[in-house]
């Protein structure tokens, strides 16, 4: 979507007028800095129509590309305005935030083939953290009985804390339509064993139950705690 930065600079005119400032998520849907960002640029081209119109940010990646558009994220850092809700409440107008679903390579060679390794994105996170800004890591989605056991989740929070992240956020596994389908091959592949678990979790839903969402939540913030790591970002 080449022409993205030119749309997105009239939609940011329009919504100076009509609704003031806010926080832009990069990106809620899809990785921003994938590899095809080297060529096209598309992801920093945006980013400099962020930073014109002086708009706060949340960055969620996975990918070490990043790095590369720090001096751009520098300069919204010192000059976005902050929506009035959160003035007060927040100093940062750039959150870099590190997706991680679990530390170990070998499972995260199976469900992100392609991705930075998280040993890779951890020492991202640490650059960033150099550089200044607000990070942390968003351990979302921790995959149910693969890497959502208490000593996996302790090791992630314990990481977390160890390499200085301003804040964590966990989350459960979404899935649904074609994404689904496609898990469960891997779960075929790699874990058959874990399929009839899956299919008890998930049953006709996209996500596991409610009270498995609690619980892992709950989990968390013990976690946090114990570790002195900030539960989500405010």
């Amino acid at each position: 979507k080449i022409n993205a930065p030119t749309l997105l600079e009239k939609e940011l005119a329009r919504a100076v007028r009509k609704w003031g400032y806010g926080f832009i998520a990069l990106s809620s849907a899809t990785e921003p800095w994938m590899n095809i960002e080297r060529k096209y640029e598309v992801t920093r081209r945006c980013l400099e129509v962020i930073a014109r119109f002086r708009f706060p940010v949340h960055c969620l990646t996975k990918s070490t590309l990043i790095l590369r558009d720090l001096d751009i994220l520098k300069e919204i850092d010192e000059n976005a305005i902050l929506p009035e809700d959160l003035r007060g409440k927040l100093r940062h107008r750039v959150l870099i935030t590190v997706s991680l679903s679990t530390l170990d390579e070998n499972i995260a060679e199976v469900f992100e083939a392609g991705a930075p390794s998280p040993n890779e994105r951890l020492k991202v996170l640490q650059k960033v953290k150099e550089q200044g800004f607000y990070t942390g890591i968003a351990y979302i989605p921790v995959l149910p009985f693969i890497s959502d056991s208490s000593e996996q989740l302790e090791e992630m929070i314990k990481v977390a804390g160890e390499i200085g992240a301003d804040y964590i956020f966990v989350g459960a596994l979404t899935l649904y339509g074609v994404g689904k389908e496609l898990y469960y091959k891997v779960l075929e592949k790699h874990f058959p064993g874990l399929l009839p678990k899956y299919k008890s979790l998930f049953r006709i839903f996209s996500q596991p139950s409610r009270d498995y969402q609690i619980k892992l939540e709950e989990r968390a913030k013990r976690l946090c705690k114990k570790y002195g790591v900030k539960y989500r970002i405010l």
